[in-house]
């Protein structure tokens, strides 16, 4: 596929970085867009060159949300479900660990993109809102809930009001806030932090912090300790560890 509204690159060190590159129009997230977006994360789910994806945004604006445009053109309905439900589910279920850079404003389904991903860094430019409830569009509530609590996701989904760096950071939204000019560098860092640890080790990770949310204690302990320790732990100790 030939990218036009995602620039996809390989850094050193494992890292990957998807820019969303539409930035006369604030980073839109068109059809085209997930579909790019959806087959990127396909081409490095196996790829031994990254072991960590960042998602960030071309020019002052992380995302605007969905094109709104393409809601106004009734012949692409079933592309528009189709696109949007594929890509959701697929950067929810990639199965290593992400990260979104968030540079300035994420909005609708840029707010959702930023949620979906593991770890969230943003700019002190930064800001989160879901306008869209305003127009008749429902936010996406249970990813959200997730990272900030039933009572913020609540208060976020239904107002539509926009909230900036500092309080995304006291709510726990953002781990961190960094001015604008070292978001990359200090994301880049995290992601360097993040591949150190060993690629199998991460995967085994991915996949319970994706498919744990909502599990009792036995059942996430099942999966966290004493699988962990068959398929992932004794067999590194036999091999030796560090080697």
């Amino acid at each position: 596929m030939e990218f036009q509204e995602i620039d996809p690159r390989e850094m050193p060190d494992g890292i990957g970085v998807i820019t969303l590159n539409r930035p006369e129009k604030r980073n839109a997230i068109s059809i085209r867009m997930r579909r790019e977006i959806s087959f990127c994360l396909d081409r490095w789910k196996d790829s031994s060159s990254v072991g960590v994806v960042i998602f960030t945004g071309r020019g002052e604006t992380f995302s605007a949300g969905f094109d709104l445009s393409e809601f106004a053109q009734p012949e692409r309905f079933d592309e528009l479900l189709a696109s949007s439900s594929a890509y959701h589910r697929d950067v929810w279920n990639f199965p290593k660990p992400t990260i979104a850079a968030v540079n300035g404003p994420a909005l609708g389904g840029g707010f959702d993109l930023a949620a979906l991903c593991d770890v969230r860094i943003g700019s002190a430019s930064c800001a989160f809102s879901h306008p869209e409830i305003k127009f008749g569009a429902p936010p996406l509530f249970t990813p959200l809930r997730w990272i900030v609590g039933d009572g913020w996701a609540r208060d976020l989904c239904l107002t539509g009001r926009k909230i900036h760096a500092p309080e995304a950071y006291r709510i726990g939204l953002l781990s961190e806030v960094v001015e604008d000019d070292r978001l990359m560098e200090r994301v880049a860092a995290i992601g360097a932090m993040i591949v150190a640890a060993p690629a199998e080790t991460l995967r085994f990770t991915k996949a319970y912090l994706s498919g744990n949310p909502g599990k009792g204690f036995e059942e996430s302990f099942r999966i966290e300790h004493d699988e962990a320790f068959r398929k992932v732990l004794l067999k590194r100790a036999k091999e030796g560890f560090g080697r």
